[in-house]
């Protein structure tokens, strides 16, 4: 052997002999003696008290899993005993995290590339104690002080696979959330695969998506408080966090009941490091959708007691904001059925609620709790704390405009069909809620009513104090043998109602603002009929009294009823109401309080021809709306008309309402003629009733 190959084999034997010598000190060395100096180590980048109590080792085993002549390469595992984390110095408790056991293995060779990988981190009997103050400040964040803040960023990188846990406990105290909650996860015994959980066609369906689920390995018991609201839940979730395996995703199950919102969900968790997207099948149930904002921060309205069933998916770390969509839900709303899609981002400087919401059967009485028209007991049933006084008609419940300017909001609403009473023949509903930093718009708000469309325009500005609202409404074509379809005179009609109004007003609720309105309101009724009977049907006490005292048992034709009233603060001032009939005019004069929900009327009648009145006096209709009071005036009947239509008073009105005038069913509209004469100083001719 030349002294070049001596030399050669020396020195690889030297190698060999000083590796595993090194294999040797590392396989028997005792770690614990490196404690002390990596427990002060991690304390100091932490700040905060670490230690590990118990034993330390390194153990070298063969990865099977990896496949080809790298299995048969031993890996470190690390092994520590009783682990323990403190907080931070403003924190009461001394503790923030305790571990029984924590073991890793790190890959050697991609410590080569300067790449810490751990594959698996598996912790035993994890318990946390978490908390943050009002003021944001957190014990589960952590201050890292580089000690030169110029200096270049490590190379090294952090790659952890997966964290797989035993049964352990976390509690939460949140003061900025008013928040406190435990939560005890033990093992279920035996894994339930996910399939049993959320269904075969569910777990069909992921694996179609290239995942496949782990089993459901632990059990899950919440109890506390969550937004000040009572919480108790319990569920199930997997053993092992994949943490970069989109392909492995984290299984969830849970019921949860907070307050008076149930919620039951089951699914999956992609990417749990970064909560990266969420795919579940979400229930919601409670008494109305008001209360969820407490606990979502999204803003909805009152509402019936509901419920709906649908597909919750979420990606958390979009750059406009985490987005949500709740997809192809079916519910109920009261008696009202609900299906549709929505979209929540939580983008700045507002979050933004978008989508399209159909109910194919809509019940009208479950939209009284969006203006607070709903009974006492039904707001108490939903939680309100607004009461409707027993003398007053019109809500004062007030609206949360507090809330407005939390969220924006594009959302359309179809009522395919509304379900009614016989006294409120509407048929459909559309609108299209836009909310932009307080501001509310309905436009359009649309009801088909009778045959015709009741169209509004709504703006509701909610970043003033109080709230000022404007309403443009328009009704045309409303059929009156529609309106009311049970009073046999008005079947053959080819009478119509036509309206225009236009009023603002400032309030917070619909009392409130009724209240201070101002603006005007338009009528045209052509071709109808009027009596007792139809009063009855009605409702109307009084107007069964006034019709009876003018026309007695016998149904009567209406020509033409016009009615033009002038609206300053909450005072509606009659200009012009007349009803035209077979045997009489009836001129109606006075005011209606929205303010103080007052009613002060005089109803005049005028005979015609030879038809005869044994009524002497006036009409007066006075009191609160809620029960007023009908009775005979104490002074002769005058030519009311005659008289006012010579002064020009009714001028005016009538031209204004000459506008509304069309065409009923191809008939000629016969208010025509009376608002004509009117307009040209004429009144229609009426013998004085006999003294």
């Amino acid at each position: 052997m030349t002294r070049a190959r001596k030399f050669f084999a020396w020195t690889v034997a030297t190698l060999v002999v000083l590796f595993a010598v090194l294999v040797l000190v590392i396989a028997f060395f005792d770690w614990n003696r490196i404690k002390p100096a990596l427990n002060a180590k991690v304390s100091g980048e932490l700040h905060r008290p670490f230690a590990i109590n118990g034993d330390l080792a390194v153990l070298w085993q063969r990865e099977p899993d990896e496949g080809g002549w790298w299995a048969w390469v031993p890996w470190p595992h690390v092994v520590a005993q009783d682990l323990t984390l403190g907080n931070p110095d403003w924190s009461k408790s001394p503790q923030m995290v305790s571990l029984k056991r924590v073991e890793l293995r790190v890959s050697p060779l991609a410590l080569l590339a300067q790449r810490l990988v751990i594959p698996r981190i598996d912790l035993t009997e994890p318990n946390a104690t978490l908390e943050r103050l009002a003021d944001g400040r957190a014990n589960w964040t952590f201050k890292f002080d580089p000690k030169d803040p110029n200096a270049e960023p490590s190379s090294w990188v952090l790659d952890i696979g997966a964290i797989g846990f035993d049964k352990g406990r976390v509690t939460l105290n949140d003061q900025s959330l008013k928040t406190q909650l435990e939560l005890l996860i033990d093992p279920l015994g035996k894994p339930i695969p996910f399939s049993d959980i959320v269904g075969d066609k569910a777990a069909k369906k992921a694996i179609e998506k290239g995942s496949a689920p782990l089993d459901y390995a632990f059990a899950l018991q919440a109890k506390g408080h969550y937004r000040q609201q009572e919480l108790a839940g319990s569920g199930k979730i997997g053993g092992l966090l994949a943490l970069q395996d989109a392909a492995r995703p984290f299984p969830l199950q849970a019921q949860v009941k907070i307050g008076d919102t149930s919620v039951e969900l089951a699914g999956t968790l992609t990417d749990p490091l970064n909560l990266g997207a969420l795919d579940l099948r979400l229930k919601l149930a409670g008494t109305s959708l008001g209360n969820l904002y407490p606990l979502t921060g999204v803003t909805l309205p009152d509402s019936p007691a509901y419920a709906t069933d649908g597909h919750l998916v979420a990606k958390l770390q979009e750059p406009e904001g985490a987005s949500f969509r709740y997809e192809q839900f079916n519910g109920k709303i009261g008696s009202s059925d609900i299906h549709g899609d929505l979209a929540y981002v939580a983008s700045k400087p507002r979050p933004r609620l978008s989508g399209a919401l159909v109910s194919n059967q809509l019940l009208f009485a479950d939209l009284a709790p969006l203006i607070g028209a709903d009974s006492n007991a039904k707001q108490n049933a939903r939680g309100g704390d607004s009461k409707q006084p027993a003398d007053k008609v019109l809500p004062v419940e007030e609206f949360r405009t507090e809330r407005w300017r939390d969220m924006d909001a594009d959302v359309e609403f179809t009522g395919k069909r509304i379900v009614h009473s016989a006294e409120l023949p509407f048929t459909d509903l559309y609108t299209h809620l836009i909310l932009n930093d307080g501001q509310l718009n309905l436009e359009p708000l649309r009801f088909g009513v009778a045959g015709g469309k009741l169209d509004a325009q709504i703006r509701l500005n909610g970043r003033t104090t109080p709230l000022e609202g404007r309403a443009k409404l328009t009704a045309r074509n409303f059929k009156l043998k529609q309106l009311f379809p049970t009073f046999e005179p008005m079947k053959t009609s080819f009478g119509e109602l036509n309206g225009d109004a236009d009023i603002t007003g400032r309030g917070n609720s619909v009392a409130a603002l009724l209240g201070t309105a101002n603006g005007d309101l338009k009528m045209l009724i052509n071709d109808g009929a009027i009596s007792r009977e139809l009063m009855e049907l009605a409702g109307l006490n009084v107007g069964n009294y006034v019709v009876s005292r003018i026309f007695g048992d016998k149904e009567v034709k209406i020509n033409c009823a016009a009615a033009d009233f002038d609206i300053k603060t909450g005072l509606a001032t009659i200009r012009l109401f007349v009803f035209d009939t077979e045997n009489a005019i009836v001129y109606i004069d006075g005011t209606v309080n929205m303010a103080s929900e007052q009613l002060d009327l005089t109803i005049t009648p005028e005979s015609k021809g030879l038809r005869l009145f044994s009524l002497r006096s006036p009409l007066y209709v006075r009191g609160p709306f809620i029960k007023p009071a009908a009775g005979v005036k104490g002074v002769p009947l005058m030519l009311r008309g005659a008289g006012m239509v010579a002064l020009g008073v009714l001028a005016g009105p009538a031209a204004g309402l000459l506008a509304l005038v069309a065409p009923s069913g191809g008939e000629p509209n016969q208010c025509a003629p009376l608002l004509a004469q009117m307009k040209e100083g004429k009144a229609p001719v009426t013998v004085k009733p006999t003294q």
